[in-house]
């Protein structure tokens, strides 16, 4: 990913927050004739100071097939976004030499994975990936909701994947390389556009 220092996260927290915010990534593999991308829910971890993804994907899905043990992939994890206007620079005034540009932040996972078929493993991944989602619903649905035959055989329809992540790499591309007049101005036409997240992570990053 190209990375200007000034777009650069390296507070590991951080990224592993906006993966448990942001949970649906895409799982990025290739094999010697062929790439491949699927997005997939993931749990995000820490073990022994080092950062896993556990996810799942059906039997169905080829591309599970050329993830050998200890196969490379990346995952990319995409957290807020926002369309920038040059309208809300002061240098569109001063001289107007000014472009639209996109405000984001984003998480990219290099590691190496493994495949899970185990139903015991699997399970818990899956009742741990529901629990997760469903915590803040008045009557939560837990996997032990359905039938167990039922339960049973959608898990042999899925297979897991277990990834130790080598690299995180975060980018918050927040107006930082701009002047401070343009960044308020960013933030306050972010405010103004009812965009709050947007504007708050502008204030923190570019210090305003």
């Amino acid at each position: 990913m190209y990375q200007p220092p000034h777009f650069a996260e390296p507070d590991e927290d951080v990224m592993r927050a906006l993966i448990t915010a942001h949970p649906l990534g895409l799982l990025i593999s290739s094999s010697a004739d062929d790439l491949q991308a699927n997005p997939l829910p993931f749990l995000v971890s820490v073990d022994d100071g080092i950062t896993r993804l556990r996810t799942h994907m059906s039997r169905a899905n080829g591309q599970w097939r050329h993830i050998e043990d200890g196969a490379s992939v990346l995952v990319v994890f995409q957290g807020v976004d926002s369309y920038i206007t040059p309208s809300w620079y002061r240098a569109k005034s001063e001289h107007g030499k000014v472009v639209p540009t996109w405000n984001y932040a984003m998480v990219q996972a290099r590691g190496s994975a493994r495949i899970e078929a185990g139903s015991d493993r699997l399970r818990q991944q899956v009742g741990e990936l529901t629990d997760r989602h469903e915590a803040n619903r008045a009557e939560p649905w837990k996997v032990d909701d359905a039938p167990e035959a039922y339960v049973a055989a959608q898990l042999r329809g899925i297979v897991g994947i277990d990834i130790t992540v080598d690299t995180l790499t975060g980018k918050w591309k927040m107006s930082q390389n701009r002047s401070e007049a343009d960044r308020k101005g960013v933030h306050a036409g972010l405010t103004e556009d009812g965009d709050a997240a947007m504007a708050e992570l502008v204030r923190l990053y570019s210090q305003i």
